[in-house]
């Protein structure tokens, strides 16, 4: 049995522990307020921008791009969008696992698939694995900037662009609240679901709606590429808080077991020194 001091050590250090936990919980929650707002604030942005593009490409059946249209898929480019650090949960593994399952079940060779990771854990898990890694961007801002990844994402769409890879699906963690955020994974490119509620008599264009929609749309799949960061960031705040929310209260429960276990073996040693005390006196009578 453990003696008094050793117990007494372990609380001590669990509650130092819990004290850190609380603290980087808080600090959690702060943040994904702040990463919520975000999301929520750049809705407007994307809905404006897809009413636009879906009102010209929806216009006339003269506008076409490259973009818009599928073809045979023999390359596929994977956006992966993890964290930078551990201590958020399951969410990395959750995101992670969804990748592996979804290149065992559809691709034979390497040469079939790409990955473009943003975050430090999706890259190491694909470097240790040998998945290949086209492009990457490590160390994003807790509360992310769009110049931070606008290479990437020019970069991303221009290997669309430029046939080096046939059709691009990104994998993230969707937040739907504080508890609950849902592994994602839908294709951005080629763009084929854009639907709009305006007419097209609602814009006048010029010089004319093809050109428009030369630089429209690859400003519209990185601003859904930064959209769907904004809304992973929310989701990694989250998991954090719920994660050092949860070591906070097994701190709590393990401090409990340990100050009943300490009482015990303090009341123990009493009632051995009262034994020995009256086994004394009575060796003396």
């Amino acid at each position: 049995m453990a003696s008094l001091r050793d117990i007494e050590g372990r609380i001590n250090s669990t509650k130092k522990t819990k004290k850190i936990t609380n603290a980087m919980q808080m600090v959690s929650a702060s943040k994904m307020s702040k990463a919520e707002r975000n999301t929520k604030a750049y809705i407007p942005y994307s809905e404006k921008m897809q009413e636009v593009v879906a009102s010209i490409a929806n216009s006339s059946t003269d506008v076409s791009h490259p973009m818009l249209s599928k073809r045979e898929v023999k390359k596929t480019g994977y956006l992966v969008i993890t964290s930078d650090r551990g201590l958020v949960g399951a969410y990395n593994s959750h995101i992670l696992k969804q990748l592996q399952k979804t290149i065992q079940e559809n691709h034979q060779s390497t040469d079939e698939y790409t990955v473009i990771a943003v975050g430090r854990m999706g890259y190491d898990f694909c470097k240790k694995r040998e998945i290949p890694v086209a492009l990457s961007v490590l160390g994003v801002a807790d509360q992310p900037r769009f110049s931070e990844i606008k290479d990437l994402a020019s970069d991303t769409v221009q290997m669309f662009s430029d046939e080096e890879i046939d059709e691009l699906v990104i994998i993230y963690n969707h937040y739907v609240s504080a508890i609950t955020q849902d592994v994602t994974m839908k294709t951005l490119l080629p763009i084929t679901n854009i639907e709009s509620s305006a007419s097209s008599s609602d814009y006048e264009y010029e010089p004319n709606q093809e050109q428009i929609l030369q630089v429209l749309l690859p400003q519209y799949a990185e601003s859904l590429i930064f959209g769907a960061l904004l809304d992973a960031k929310a989701s990694e705040h989250a998991a954090s808080m719920t994660a050092m929310k949860s070591a906070t209260d097994n701190a709590n429960d393990l401090i409990d077991d340990l100050t009943l276990s300490f009482n015990r073996a303090r009341q123990a040693a009493i009632t051995q020194e009262i034994t020995e005390i009256i086994g004394g006196v009575a060796a003396l009578e």
